[in-house]
C-alpha cells in the first residue's frame, strides 16, 4: 500500500499546505506544486494538476483545513459562514465527480459539530480519516477484483485509475497492483483516453515506473484489440455511480462498454462506496462537466483544428448499468439487479438509514 521508495506521494498535507504531484506536467517532469490558498486548491483541481475521484475527495477535505487557517482571530466557533462558504467553493470546483463534494460536506458538518473544538483541528482529523480511510477502500477493491478475476491476464482499462487518482494503490489500476502482489500474471492495455490523455501520460507512465507490463494503443483501436480476442477483461473507474447502476467515467468509456458487450468480454467498474450517489437515480440525472473547446482544438499547445471550430467536449459519459458485469467495491462485487445490490451495500454501511 505505501508508495515504492522515491516515488513522490500524489497528495500529502504538510505544515505548509497541501503538496500535490501535479499531474498536468507528467510524464516529462516530476513537479510537486504546493497548494497554500483555497484559490490554489480549486485551480489545482479544475486544471487536472490532481484529478481522480478519491485523490479529488482527500484533496478538498484537506483544502476545508486550509480555509481555516485565515479565519479571523476572536472568529465564533464554528465559522459557520466561513465553513460554508468553503462547503460551495470546494466542493463545486468540479460537478460531476461526486466524491468531491461528498469529502468537503464531510469535513465541513464535522466542524459544525464540533461545538467549541477548534475547527481547523476538527478539519484536518476528518481529512486525514478520509485519506486513510481511501487506502484502505484501494486495498479491498484491488482484493475483492483480483479475486473476482483470477484467470485475466490481459486488462484493457481507461483514464487513470491508479495511485495518482487516489490515496492508495488505486481502484481499477489497483486490482492489476493486487494481481501483481501475489505474484499472477497481468498486463493491461492502456487506453491513450482523448483529449487530456490520461492513459498515455498517467496511466502507462505510472504502470511502467512499477514494472507491470503496459501496452499504450489509441481509444479507437480498442474495439479491434476486443474483437481480436487481445483482452480477456475491461475494467474502468467511476466519478459517480447512481442507484440504478449507471456510471459516470472519463468519456470514451461508454464506446469500451459497447464494444465489450458486443464482443462478449467482461467490462467490469472498480469504485470506492463513496463514488456512489443515492441520490441520483439513473445516470440521466448525473452532470456532466463540459470542458473548454481548446482541450480538443488542441494539443498541449500545438493547434490541430481551426480556432473557430465549434467543439463538444464532455469530460465523461454515461455507462448504462445493462453494459456493466459487476461493480468492484471495497464492500465486494456487486452484480445485477444493481438497484437492489447498492441500497443493501450502502445500508450495510450506514451511507443509507436501514429500510422502514
Amino acid at each position: 500500500m505505501d508508495e515504492p521508495a522515491g516515488e513522490v506521494p500524489t497528495l500529502r498535507w504538510t505544515a505548509q499546505g497541501i503538496e500535490i504531484l501535479d499531474q498536468t506536467r507528467l510524464p516529462a517532469a516530476v513537479v510537486v506544486r504546493r497548494l497554500e490558498t483555497v484559490d490554489a486548491v480549486v485551480t489545482a483541481i479544475q486544471e487536472l494538476a490532481i484529478r481522480g475521484a478519491p485523490a479529488l475527495g482527500a484533496c478538498g477535505a484537506f483544502g476545508v483545513a486550509l480555509g481555516l487557517r485565515g479565519a479571523p482571530a476572536g472568529a465564533p466557533r464554528p465559522p459557520v459562514a466561513l465553513l460554508e462558504t468553503l462547503r460551495q467553493r470546494l466542493g463545486g470546483a468540479r460537478p460531476t465527480a461526486v466524491n468531491l463534494r461528498w469529502a468537503v460536506d464531510r469535513v465541513v458538518d464535522a466542524c459544525l459539530a464540533g461545538g467549541a473544538a477548534d475547527p481547523e483541528t476538527v478539519a484536518l482529523q476528518e481529512a486525514q480519516a478520509i485519506f486513510d480511510e481511501d487506502r484502505q477502500a484501494c486495498a479491498r477493491i484491488g482484493e475483492h477484483g483480483r479475486l473476482e478475476l483470477p484467470g485475466a491476464v490481459a486488462l484493457l482499462t481507461h483514464c487513470n485509475t491508479g495511485r495518482l487518482a487516489t490515496c492508495g494503490w488505486g481502484t481499477a489500476l489497483g486490482v492489476v497492483y493486487a494481481k501483481a502482489a501475489r505474484g499472477e500474471p497481468v498486463r493491461v492495455l492502456a487506453a491513450e483516453t482523448r483529449p487530456l490523455l490520461q492513459g498515455a501520460r498517467l496511466t502507462a507512465w505510472e504502470l511502467a515506473r512499477a514494472g507491470i507490463p503496459v501496452t499504450l494503443l489509441s481509444d479507437g483501436a480498442a474495439a479491434a484489440a476486443l474483437r481480436r480476442g487481445l483482452v480477456d477483461a475491461v475494467i474502468v473507474g467511476a466519478d459517480r455511480i447512481a442507484r440504478n447502476g449507471d456510471v459516470a467515467n472519463k468519456v470514451g468509456t461508454l464506446a469500451h462498454a459497447l464494444a465489450a458487450h458486443h464482443f462478449g468480454i467482461p467490462f467490469y467498474v472498480a469504485a470506492p462506496l463513496t463514488t456512489f450517489d443515492p441520490a441520483t437515480a439513473t445516470g440521466d440525472a448525473i452532470v456532466v462537466e463540459q470542458r473548454s473547446p481548446d482541450e480538443v482544438r488542441r494539443a498541449g499547445t500545438t493547434l490541430v483544428a481551426p480556432e473557430t471550430v465549434a467543439v463538444w467536449n464532455p469530460a465523461f459519459d454515461i455507462t448504462p448499468a445493462e453494459l456493466i458485469t459487476g461493480l468492484i467495491t471495497d464492500a465486494g462485487v456487486l452484480r445485477p439487479p444493481y438497484p437492489a445490490a447498492i441500497t443493501a451495500a450502502l445500508r450495510a454501511t450506514g451511507a443509507l438509514p436501514p429500510a422502514a
